[in-house]
């Protein structure tokens, strides 16, 4: 385990070194094309007959790690946190009924209109993949990364209530969409169709049951802060508030992913102004801002990697530019022209059904969930697939957003 982890950390800082003086891209997406590259590579030089040793050697590396349990298990509340540790709950508040809507109602429905449409659109290019594994992919695929979100959004220059939004709307839609794919999964080990009555106390319970969980949790931390004045124990909770509270929080069968949002925009507001001196605040930022970057480019390291997992083929690569297209139409259907359409009621700038469009960026959450699914050849269309849209999504769409915010919002 320690050398597993001391090689992802050695090869990140050296791609991050290498990003930051001879490339020049943002370091999330510089270090994952890096990766991606760097496998690649060493495919083609294996396939040359040179290399072999350093091509087996990635490849074990990459098969004794479990993405979906480092990202899902680990690295995510850490990262979730760390995100909204500095989100403006009172500029957040002025949102939040446009976040919610985004959240909720447009995840759900983008998931049966990417299911729907990839299961309509497959079979003329040649693929034939169940309903239900088209359903799991549009669960999979129809929320926003925050992670790839809010390192992206950091250098795109959007205005600051759109940049809440899509900031608000990619905290809060990924515990929306992990229970939509874990009741679909259910339905597929099962095979019997969840009820209305189901689903809905399910949502209830899952996402409901984490929002009241982390509110608890982060007054609970928030009252520790206050009572201490020394920033190496305050640290320290914050710390312990993140990992045994998602620990916590999978125990209980409620979101760990929501509760940890609650929990950074509790500490990051009223923790901030009313539970901490000078000196810890600035030490706890550092902290957090260290700990999100760092775990940010090891994990776009590893979604580089990851290529070494996916099987593609002629039909693949046709099935991944269709699931493109499909995504993005479904995301303007129910998240862009909504906004378009309702201008007063979402209060943003004109041109931000756009944004909102182009900037919902998939990361290695949706890669790490189409890991998780059975075992099989319908698993390695949707990983495939998964794995083509996350690294457009990242390359294209990252590094283009800027430029379509200056065109769009301006």
């Amino acid at each position: 385990m320690l050398e597993i982890g001391a090689s992802c950390l050695v090869l990140t800082a050296l791609l991050a070194y290498l990003n930051h003086r001879f490339i020049g891209l943002p370091i999330a997406i510089g270090v994952m094309v890096s990766a991606l590259l760097l496998s690649l590579g060493l495919v083609g030089l294996d396939a040359l007959g040179v290399a072999s040793a350093l091509r087996q050697y990635e490849e074990s590396l990459v098969h004794s790690i479990d993405f979906s349990a480092v990202l899902i298990q680990g690295m995510l509340s850490l990262l979730l946190f760390a995100g909204a540790l500095h989100v403006d709950l009172t500029e957040l508040k002025e949102y939040r009924w446009q976040v919610a809507a985004l959240a909720v109602f447009s995840t759900v429905l983008s998931t049966a209109a990417v299911g729907f449409g990839t299961w309509f659109a497959l079979p003329w290019v040649g693929l034939h993949l169940p309903l239900i594994y088209c359903l799991l992919f549009g669960a999979l695929i129809s929320p926003t990364d925050p992670i790839a979100v809010m390192g992206i959004l950091k250098t795109a220059g959007a205005p600051r209530n759109l940049e809440l939004v899509i900031a608000g709307e990619s905290l809060f839609n990924d515990g929306v969409g992990v229970v939509i794919f874990s009741l679909l999964l259910g339905m597929l080990a099962s095979g019997a169709t969840p009820t209305f009555e189901q689903s809905s106390l399910l949502l209830i319970r899952e996402a409901g049951g984490g929002l009241m969980f982390g509110l608890v949790l982060g007054y609970i931390t928030f009252w520790l802060l206050r009572s201490v004045d020394n920033y190496q124990v305050e640290v320290l909770l914050t710390l312990a508030a993140v990992t045994g509270g998602y620990s916590l929080a999978s125990r209980l069968h409620v979101s760990g992913p929501l509760a940890m949002v609650v929990v950074g925009l509790i500490v990051g507001n009223g923790g901030r102004a009313l539970a901490m001196s000078d000196t810890t605040r600035q030490y706890i930022d550092l902290f957090w801002e260290l700990i999100d970057e760092i775990l940010n480019a090891v994990l776009f390291v590893l979604i580089g990697m990851e290529v070494l997992l996916v099987t593609f083929s002629v039909s693949i690569f046709v099935a991944a530019a269709v699931a493109i297209i499909v995504t993005l139409a479904a995301r303007a259907l129910t998240v862009g022209l909504p906004v378009s359409l309702m201008k007063r009621a979402f209060n943003l700038p004109k041109g931000a059904g756009w944004v909102l469009t182009w900037g919902g960026l998939r990361g290695g959450i949706s890669v790490a969930l189409a890991i998780s699914l059975p075992a099989g050849p319908a698993r390695d269309t949707v990983l495939a697939m998964t794995y083509c849209i996350v690294v457009f999504s990242i390359l294209v769409q990252g590094l283009t957003i800027g430029r379509v915010v200056r065109r769009a919002v301006t």
